[in-house]
């Protein structure tokens, strides 16, 4: 082979080396805007993510780590039919009431909570407990945190409008609905109401009623202490007492209910 064809050669072999390293080197800076890129993207979606929680309102957030499938209790009885619509245009349940609410408190603070003579709404939800013992039906009271409670006669029953005093959770009819009107945005739970109640709650015991409890949040189970429940707006919230389990009941929260500030 002549000199020239070698000195050809050799420059085509440091021409090829040059454009590998060049190839090797946009792969480096490409690499390197990449992954800059998905830094800046996490860091944007974590900004946008703490955000929107710190507008949340309290006591919002869905506890998954404690919730389980319904499917994990087996089969379930069908829930007994709604009963008649009440005062708040959500029905009543027809069984017994599960305990008065004459045991509420009278005024002093219960668990932090304040009795005021008007409501207060700087944060306002509302939720929705149902009660079965033995996969009966039982009634969650008118008037639960309204000491002094007056009752108004509708048509479509009893609604509770005047007390001497209002705590941040309270009832205004038989329905199950808890008024959560708070001057103070913070979490609040299901043993919160029940203090209010002055009715025990536990995994073994909700008021009167003893036996292994079953909690379901929104449509699943609830692992946890049933007192741990949050009060969430518009949350579905069920105690079983006994057997037979019952699947799920499920309201609509008519338009006067819907309103979260």
């Amino acid at each position: 082979m002549s000199k020239s064809s070698r000195d050809r050669q050799e420059r085509a072999r440091e021409r090829i080396a040059r454009a590998r390293a060049e190839e090797a080197r946009r792969r480096r800076l490409w690499l390197a805007g990449a992954t800059a890129a998905v830094v800046v993207i996490a860091a944007v979606i974590g900004i946008t993510l703490s955000l929107g929680g710190s507008g949340a309102k309290a006591g919002d957030k869905t506890p998954a780590a404690n919730l389980a499938p319904l499917s994990s209790l087996g089969t379930l009885a069908k829930a007994p039919a709604a009963g008649a619509l009440g005062p708040e245009q959500v029905p009543v349940p027809s069984g017994t009431t599960l305990a008065s609410p004459a045991a509420s408190v009278t005024g002093q603070k219960v668990d932090g909570i304040g009795c005021q003579t008007s409501e207060q709404t700087l944060f306002h939800i509302h939720a929705h407990l149902t009660i079965f013992v033995n996969g009966a039906a039982r009634q969650v009271p008118a008037a639960i945190g309204i000491p002094g409670a007056q009752a108004q006669t509708t048509a479509a029953g009893p609604f509770v409008e005047q007390g001497t005093c209002f705590y941040w959770l309270h009832t205004h009819a038989a329905d199950g609905i808890i008024h959560i009107e708070s001057p103070v945005q913070r979490k609040y739970t299901l043993g919160n109401f029940f203090d209010e109640w002055g009715q025990p709650l536990s995994a073994s015991r909700v008021g009167p009623a003893r036996g292994r409890v079953v909690a379901l949040y929104n449509g699943q189970v609830f692992k946890g202490d049933p007192r741990n429940i949050p009060l969430t707006a518009h949350g579905q919230i069920q105690l079983e007492v006994g057997t037979p389990l019952v699947a799920p009941e499920q309201i609509t929260f008519p338009n006067g209910l819907l309103a979260v500030t």
